[in-house]
C-alpha cells in the first residue's frame, strides 16, 4: 500500500511539473543586455558609401513604391531624407519590413538594391505587401529582433508575446524596450538623467540612431514597456 502511495505522490508530481512546465515562456533565443547594446551600436556606427543606383523613388518592378531615405527625399513636413550618394554615411538606414544585418545591407548595396525605404500611412495600411525585395536596410521592429537574435523578425504586434511587462518603469534595464502596439518600438539603453525622467533609446527611424528622450511623452502616447524572456545579465 505505502509502494503505492509513493508512486501515486510521484505521479502527481510529474503532471504537476508538466503543466507547470508547458506555462513557462520559451525564449527563441538567448542574449545578455551587453550583447543587445553592441549590436544596437553597431547599426548605429555602421558606414556606407552609396551610389546613384542605390537611391530610387518610384515603383519597383513588383509594383511596390519605394522611397529611399536619401537627401533628395523631402516631401512636406518631412525631414527623414538623410544619406548622400558618393559620400560616407553613418547608420543604417530604414527600411519597411527590413531584417538585414550590416553586412547583408552592404552585400545589398553592392548587388544594386535601393538603400532603405521610408515608412508611410499606405505602407502601414497594405504591412507585409508593402515590403519591397528590392531594397535593404532595417525597420524598427526588424531591429529590435536583431538585437534579441530572434530567428525572424517579430512586429510590435507580435513582440510583447516573447516578453513579460515592465509595469514598474523604475525598474527598466538595458535591453529592455518601449512598445508602442502596431507603431513603433525603441530599445532602452539606459537613464540619461538622475532623475530618471530622460531615457537613452536606440530605435530605427529614418536610419538606426541613439538618442534622449523625455519618458513621460512616451507614456501619454500609448508605448509600453517590455522585458524579452531571453534577455540575460
Amino acid at each position: 500500500m505505502r509502494s503505492r502511495i509513493v508512486i501515486f505522490a510521484f505521479a502527481v508530481v510529474v503532471v504537476i511539473a508538466f503543466f507547470y512546465a508547458r506555462r513557462q515562456p520559451t525564449a527563441l533565443s538567448s542574449v545578455t543586455r551587453a550583447e543587445a547594446l553592441a549590436i544596437a551600436e553597431s547599426y548605429v556606427n555602421h558606414e556606407w558609401i552609396p551610389a546613384e543606383v542605390n537611391a530610387f523613388h518610384g515603383v519597383d518592378p513588383e509594383g511596390i513604391r519605394v522611397d529611399t531615405p536619401d537627401a533628395n527625399f523631402q516631401p512636406e513636413g518631412d525631414d527623414r531624407g538623410w544619406w548622400i550618394v558618393g559620400e560616407r554615411n553613418v547608420g543604417l538606414p530604414y527600411k519597411w519590413g527590413g531584417f538585414d544585418l550590416p553586412e547583408e545591407f552592404d552585400r545589398g548595396l553592392r548587388e544594386g538594391k535601393y538603400a532603405g525605404d521610408a515608412y508611410s500611412a499606405e505602407k502601414r495600411r497594405l504591412l507585409d505587401a508593402a515590403v519591397s525585395a528590392r531594397s535593404v536596410g532595417v525597420d524598427c521592429s526588424g531591429f529590435i529582433s536583431r538585437c534579441w537574435r530572434l530567428p525572424r523578425s517579430y512586429s510590435t504586434r507580435e513582440l510583447p508575446e516573447l516578453c513579460e511587462l515592465v509595469s514598474d518603469f523604475a525598474k527598466l534595464q538595458p535591453g529592455d524596450i518601449f512598445n508602442k502596439h502596431n507603431a513603433h518600438v525603441r530599445l532602452f539603453a539606459g537613464w540619461a538623467n538622475a532623475e530618471r525622467t530622460i531615457v537613452r533609446v536606440y530605435e530605427a527611424s529614418g536610419r538606426v540612431l541613439c538618442r534622449d528622450l523625455p519618458l513621460q511623452p512616451m507614456i501619454d502616447e500609448g508605448y509600453s514597456a517590455w522585458r524579452y524572456h531571453g534577455l540575460r545579465d
